[in-house]
């Protein structure tokens, strides 16, 4: 798994510098600008990776209550003007020296995953009942709603998927899942028909050929991409998409740029790759030693999942556009640091079942040593006993 997520890492940077350097030499700025900003982000990235694969899962519910205060802070201080960066009528950044904007709602994502697995770790019971789930929806309708006033309906649903793949198997009844889970989708239809830019967006997505050069235009743009890659694409730094057309090449779109210079078979490898990840992820999580970690580890796979989907869905234009980033590949330093964190963790896990599954060997096999021996001694005392 971590020798996929370093391909795809590496990839990333390959091809941000491909879908920002045509722009920068037009613009007459240095076309290495986003590629350096993302090697950086993926250094950042593999300390923390360094750090968490070191830490004990079993640890951390003792920082998880306090990650989820600090993110809570983070996503209300976002909010405010002259703190938050707004780009794109979205206000989602804050600015900090040398790392440039931090985006709170990624580490939202694991501090939330954090914290209802060690939540339910310590009464696992409690989630059998409707009322017992009731303490990690709301904090999960809280977080998702200060997500949602940036506003950023794609990570609000990211969110709550997450919860509720956690809650699903820390045993949670599916018919009270089910009806939390309409209940979130009546929030997001009323978030939907309250703002004018996402009924729009909506409607673009239902027909975008029919505003192609509106709302449409950024659907339109990625399937004309992705179509003038064909089978085997138009080669590696040869996309003509990027330059002006496309917007958001690096980012939201970045799978179209790859469809476009790498082809049906550039987009069928990465999606493979994500889809190996996320099954290795699952897996882990299969195998993990208790359920608290069993937890921390399905919804750390969820979230890859669910962002791969959305991400593949929008640039391909099968699903509305939300601006969810592509794992891994996307330019974005918090995504690149949280999904890195993240495989530290799901790297110490596996590390740790794989402990836990050699002692249990260990100890089955001196048990049915002694078994065996015992059985030896018996017949033999037997045979002595016989014979006398």
């Amino acid at each position: 798994m971590m020798a996929i997520v370093f391909c795809l890492v590496c990839f990333g940077v390959v091809i941000v510098y491909s879908a920002t350097s045509s722009q920068a030499v037009i613009a007459g700025t240095s076309p290495f600008a986003f590629m350096e900003k993302q090697f950086l982000f993926a250094g950042i990235g593999a300390m923390a990776f360094t750090f968490c694969r070191r830490w004990d899962p079993k640890y951390l519910h003792r920082v998880a209550g306090m990650g989820l205060a600090v993110s809570m802070a983070a996503l209300c201080v976002v909010l405010l003007p002259g703190i938050g960066v707004q780009v794109n009528g979205a206000r989602r950044w804050i600015s900090f020296p040398l790392l440039g904007q931090i985006q709170p709602a990624e580490f939202a994502k694991l501090a939330l995953v954090l914290w209802i697995a060690g939540a339910i770790a310590r009464d696992p019971r409690r989630v059998m009942t409707f009322k017992g789930l009731i303490p990690y929806l709301t904090v999960t309708l809280l977080m998702a709603g200060l997500v949602l006033a940036e506003p950023d309906l794609g990570t609000a649903t990211t969110l709550a998927f997450v919860a509720f793949a956690m809650l699903l198997v820390a045993g949670a009844r599916p018919r009270h899942i089910a009806v939390a889970a309409t209940a979130a989708g009546l929030i997001a239809a009323v978030a939907i028909a309250a703002a004018p830019y996402r009924r729009a967006r909506l409607l673009a997505f239902l027909d975008p050929w029919h505003q192609a050069t509106g709302n449409g235009f950024q659907t339109v743009q990625a399937q004309i991409a992705v179509g003038s890659g064909g089978f085997h694409g138009m080669g590696l730094g040869a996309g003509i998409q990027k330059a002006f057309y496309l917007p958001e090449a690096h980012t939201d779109m970045i799978l179209a740029s790859i469809g476009e210079e790498l082809g049906f078979i550039g987009i069928c490898a990465v999606l493979a790759a994500l889809g190996a990840v996320v099954l290795l992820a699952f897996r882990i999580a299969i195998r993990a030693p208790d359920l608290h970690q069993r937890l921390i580890a399905t919804g750390l796979a969820t979230l890859i999942a669910v962002q791969s989907l959305d991400n593949a869905g929008a640039a391909l234009g099968v699903m509305p556009i939300t601006g969810v980033p592509l794992p891994f590949i996307s330019y974005g330093g918090s995504s690149l640091i949280v999904l890195l964190s993240s495989m530290g963790l799901l790297f110490s896990i596996s590390r740790r079942s794989q402990r836990a599954s050699r002692q249990q060997q260990t100890t089955d096999a001196s048990t049915h040593r002694r078994q065996r021996d015992g059985r030896a001694r018996d017949a033999s005392a037997r045979r002595r006993g016989s014979a006398a």
